[in-house]
């Protein structure tokens, strides 16, 4: 579906709210489709999940994904089919017929030109500027997803004995390096239906290798979702017991060997999700665990549960084998993944109002100039004294001149205040300017707003069923992804997360996790993203140890 690398940003399954709001754009975009087939085309209650993705260039593209295929992909507010879409639905479209070597050029980026149409007998259909169509080759209609290759009579105005494939095209710019559709190529020797992709791999593979399925995507494996999910726990589990877990660690937390060892040992591109597995709960997969005599699960606190035993001669841990890690886990490629986080360096900085302009502007700055602390310092000291006003029996003191008088004293002090000491000055002239602030990434430009930059903010809220979640805000700003910490939350809290917009900021979103969760919170942005405590507001709400009996 790509002609090159993109980049997955998340991968999430799509509310009822939004599924609705899905089916009812679907049904205004392609008004020939009817009300059945979009209750079709958008299911009512299969598994669909949205896919935020970068494509080569930047480009934010959306992608919705029913039953582990690509449906319907989103650009810049424009909703666009996928090649499956246009296989159930190939008259959905207007559509032109080519040859299968201009095809080849349009897959390398060439623009579908006149000479290159394949003219029916009732004509090319009437289409406007900027109007989505697509192609189908002479030769191939067949269609169908990865699964299977349903055929699709020929069409009327098709030579008999040709059938054609279908492609879809776009003539937005921004599409036309990153997006092309899955092609296909005929049949092989053996006379098997062959799918060639244009791009490094297909969306619903790279869906799962980001962060939602954890699972292998080979077509030819036989076994269940729910087979693949518990081989990779099995894996995990065997895996932390034998290089991580040691003897001086026990008794350890199940929820701390879960979070800090079993998903540490996933394998690069696989996501452990024990809710997709046959066990649901840690406590029943540890519970088959200690039947098979590999550890001993007690209940050391009401509802806590701890490993406080392991057999490590057990044949299932000596007989497991270390795999080794796969080079794409070593390389980091360009736009494969996303690169580790560094906290931001954030300085404050003041702005020059109105009220103060004619101080400053003797030093070259005007209203709304934007300042460091140590050049405020030296703009006030140089006028100072440039003016004659530092105090001849005490330098500690400096006179107020009208201006001085102006921009630093309240009216009830314009006529008694005359001097001042050089740090009151100072404080007096730093509380008068606006504030700022500039936020620096490693290798990027620094970013300069005014205002103060606003702490994340941790709270917590109830919600029916008298439920407790914990909301995060404010991430953005410390260029904090929030589908991507909702992402890690879930599987260190296990519990479910959702990311929503919050409510009063603009284009700023918040992520809700199920239960108290700040103390995750905590040690996610203090002790791995090393985010300064006073930048984090909340984090007092963790809740508090048990006290011992």
């Amino acid at each position: 579906m790509f002609a090159k690398a993109f980049r997955v940003k998340s991968n999430t399954a799509i509310k009822g709210s939004d599924r609705r709001k899905l089916r009812a754009d679907v049904a205004a975009a392609f008004p020939g489709l009817g009300t059945d087939q979009v209750s079709v085309l958008v299911p009512g209650k299969e598994e669909l999940n949205t896919v935020k993705l970068y494509a080569h260039r930047g480009d934010a593209v959306t992608v919705y994904v029913s039953g582990g295929n690509p449906i319907l992909f989103e650009l810049e507010k424009n909703l666009y089919p996928t090649v499956y879409t246009l296989w159930s639905y190939p008259d959905l479209l207007p559509t032109f017929t080519t040859w299968p070597l201009v095809l080849e050029k349009l897959v390398g980026g060439a623009d579908l030109m006149l000479p290159g149409l394949v003219v029916p007998p009732a004509g090319l259909p009437q289409v406007q500027k900027g109007d989505l169509c697509a192609i189908t080759l002479v030769g191939n209609r067949r269609s169908g997803d990865k699964s299977s290759l349903p055929s699709i009579a020929p069409l009327a105005l098709d030579p008999p004995d040709l059938e054609k494939e279908k492609e879809c095209i776009t003539a937005h710019p921004a599409m036309q390096e990153d997006l092309r559709c899955l092609t296909l190529e005929g049949e092989d020797e053996n006379g098997e239906a062959q799918q060639q992709m244009c791009g490094r791999k297909s969306l619903s593979e790279a869906s799962e290798d980001s962060n939602s399925r954890g699972l292998n995507s080979d077509p030819t494996d036989s076994k269940t979702l729910q087979e693949q999910m518990d081989e990779l726990l099995q894996r995990c589990f065997l895996h932390a017991l034998k290089c991580q877990v040691k003897k001086a660690d026990l008794p350890l937390l199940t929820s701390t060997f879960l979070g800090n060892h079993m998903y540490s040992c996933c394998p690069e591109g696989r996501q452990l999700d024990i809710k997709k597995s046959s066990y649901r709960k840690l406590s029943k997969f540890l519970q088959q665990m200690q039947q098979e005599q590999i550890v001993q699960v007690e209940e050391l606190s009401k509802g806590v549960e701890s490993i406080v035993a392991v057999d490590w001669k057990h044949p299932r841990i000596t007989s497991f084998v270390i795999p080794e890690p796969s080079p794409t886990s070593q390389t980091i490629q360009e736009g494969s993944r996303e690169q580790p986080y560094h906290p931001p360096d954030i300085k404050s900085l003041y702005c020059v109002p109105a009220n103060m302009t004619l101080l400053f502007q003797e030093s070259g700055h005007k209203k709304g100039s934007i300042l460091e602390g140590g050049e405020v310092r030296t703009i006030i000291i140089n006028y100072a004294k440039k003016n004659d006003l530092v105090d001849e029996n005490n330098k500690n003191l400096v006179k107020l001149d009208p201006i001085l008088c102006d921009c630093i004293l309240e009216k009830n002090e314009q006529h008694t205040v005359v001097k001042l000491p050089w740090d009151s000055l100072l404080t007096r002239c730093f509380e008068k300017l606006q504030p700022a602030y500039q936020v620096s990434f490693p290798g990027q430009e620094p970013i300069v707003k005014k205002g103060k930059i606003c702490p994340i903010d941790i709270s917590l809220a109830q919600r029916a069923s008298n439920k407790k979640v914990t909301v995060v805000r404010n991430l953005e700003p410390y260029g904090l992804d929030p589908y991507s910490v909702a992402s890690i939350l879930q599987q260190r809290c296990q519990a479910s997360t959702t990311v929503t917009p919050a409510p009063g900021a603009k284009d700023s979103l918040q992520v809700q996790i199920q239960g108290n969760q700040v103390h995750h919170l905590s040690r996610l942005l203090l002790e791995e993203y090393r985010l300064p405590r006073k930048y984090i507001q909340g984090l007092e709400k963790a809740p508090k140890p048990a006290k011992k009996k």
